[in-house]
């Protein structure tokens, strides 16, 4: 999608965060100052930009029905993850933050247009996750991750000429069970490349469910994107029907 980084329990709905930025003074000011409207829905638009290029969030808009085009952001993440720690951002704030940068970064190339960006972070008792880059590195995070519990924190921003115009930040918890060895090298054998492609080396969808024992969370939350929020906010936009 993570002192301590472990969140209270999370039962699927609790504590979810999302948030109508433009609905303050301070945005509202900002948003005329850049031409923006608010959340008025924009009826000459009739699809929105997803600053992504992960396949799974593509697949989740797809599949929602949801009208975007994709233009990757080109941000140095894991660079970008390791400030916000050493500045001492707790996950949500962390994922909120990259979001919305991916989202800010992809509106200065294309003004007038809503930008959806989004972010996942993982943190296992006081320690971040990225991507692993290679078979090992899958490997060495899912040792980490065995007999323990974590946190996938999921943020998404819209973002339009510059002004954040809404976000939402969900969190679940997952229980990896204490698998064998060898287990393990028939997982990473069996996933392949796609143990490369989400952060712990799994895909909750597919063959990783064999990996936990117990999930706490919403399930678009645990893929990398708070999907029912981001719908609610599509439509109020006039870019899905109500």
């Amino acid at each position: 999608m993570a002192g301590d980084r472990r969140h209270a329990p999370l039962d699927r709905g609790d504590r979810r965060l999302h948030h109508a930025d433009v609905g303050t003074p301070s945005h509202r000011r900002a948003a005329r100052r850049r031409g923006g409207g608010g959340l008025r829905a924009v009826a000459t638009q009739r699809q929105v930009v997803l600053a992504s290029t992960s396949r799974t969030r593509l697949r989740l808009l797809q599949a929602a029905g949801v009208p975007f085009v994709v233009e990757a952001p080109g941000l140095d993440e894991a660079e970008l993850k390791r400030s916000l720690r050493a500045a001492g951002a707790q996950p949500a704030q962390a994922a909120e933050t990259l979001a919305e940068m991916k989202a800010q970064r992809v509106s200065r190339r294309r003004p007038g247009e809503i930008i959806i960006g989004a972010d996942q972070l993982l943190a296992c008792e006081g320690v971040w996750f990225d991507k692993p880059a290679s078979r090992s590195e899958a490997a060495a995070q899912l040792r980490a991750l065995r007999g323990r519990r974590h946190d996938l924190v999921s943020s998404v921003a819209a973002v339009r000429d510059g002004v954040r115009l809404w976000h939402a930040t969900d969190a679940a918890q997952l229980t990896v069970r204490p698998f064998s060895d060898a287990f393990l090298e028939d997982y990473l054998e069996r996933a392949g490349v796609t143990a490369l492609e989400s952060v712990g080396g799994y895909q909750l969808e597919a063959l990783g469910a064999q990996i936990f024992s117990r999930v706490r969370g919403d399930f678009f939350t645990i893929l990398g994107l708070p999907l029912l929020p981001l719908l609610d906010f599509l439509r109020a936009q006039g870019i899905v029907a109500e």
